[in-house]
């Protein structure tokens, strides 16, 4: 059932991507889901059983130790690389300050990263053209399911008209894991950028540009986005 205002502290939010993967079919410990198994009826937006109570706390499902996986983490590749990293960058944030072994570590982790940051966009992109998330056309909420809620909550322009009410629309990529973008710098060490070059200077979202001052080499489809030659 869609959540009701009245519900919105009784209802845990959980990050959309999370909720995405939930829907597809993962099975989490930390939040238990109801599959069902057999057909339901929505009558004005509400789920309704027509099942006996004993049918209905037979074919509950259990979430047991055997059944239930656990929850989520990176990747093996990408877990391992960050256990071997040491601590390096609290004092020195200048790579020249490192050795030549621990830059190749700090290497390794952004080119690691950004293989799974794209790997996670790419994924979530496929997902949603098969389960539907939608957007507020006003602000940035984001729903996962084939409707959103109906708290009133919406605080943009005007709300006060649709007494707080989201105007749900499909959503994109970019609506449920939205890049954010940051001033392409080369050399961080090196002079500001100019504020008469803005028109010109290039962006890139914080994870590539993070990543790309780890050492990680700059991603084809940002290239045209990232350059300095102004």
């Amino acid at each position: 059932p869609r959540v009701g205002h009245d519900e919105r502290f009784s209802v845990p939010r959980i990050p959309a991507i999370i909720e995405l993967c939930i829907q597809a079919g993962v099975d989490l410990a930390k939040y238990p889901t109801k599959r069902r198994t057999k057909p339901v009826y929505c009558i004005e937006g509400r789920i309704v059983d027509f099942e006996s109570v004993a049918e209905e706390i037979e074919n509950k499902i259990k979430y047991s130790s055997e059944n239930t996986k656990a929850l989520l983490y990176a990747s093996p590749v990408l877990t391992g690389h960050v256990e071997n990293f040491p601590n390096l960058l609290i004092n020195n944030s200048n790579l020249d300050q490192l050795s030549e072994e621990e830059r190749n570590k700090v290497r390794d982790l952004s080119r690691h990263t950004i293989e799974a940051w794209f790997e996670m966009i790419s994924g979530a992109k496929k997902m949603m053209e098969k389960y539907s998330v939608n957007t507020c056309g006003y602000c940035p909420e984001v729903q996962v399911g084939p409707k959103g809620h109906k708290l009133r909550m919406c605080k943009a322009s005007k709300h006060q008209s649709r007494n707080g009410l989201h105007a749900w629309q499909e959503a994109r990529i970019d609506d449920l894991v939205g890049p954010n973008y940051v001033w392409h710098a080369d050399d961080l060490n090196g002079p500001p950028l100019n504020n008469n070059l803005k028109r010109y200077y290039g962006k890139a979202p914080a994870v590539v540009e993070l990543c790309v001052h780890g050492g990680a080499s700059v991603p084809d489809q940002y290239k045209s986005m990232m350059r300095l030659d102004v």
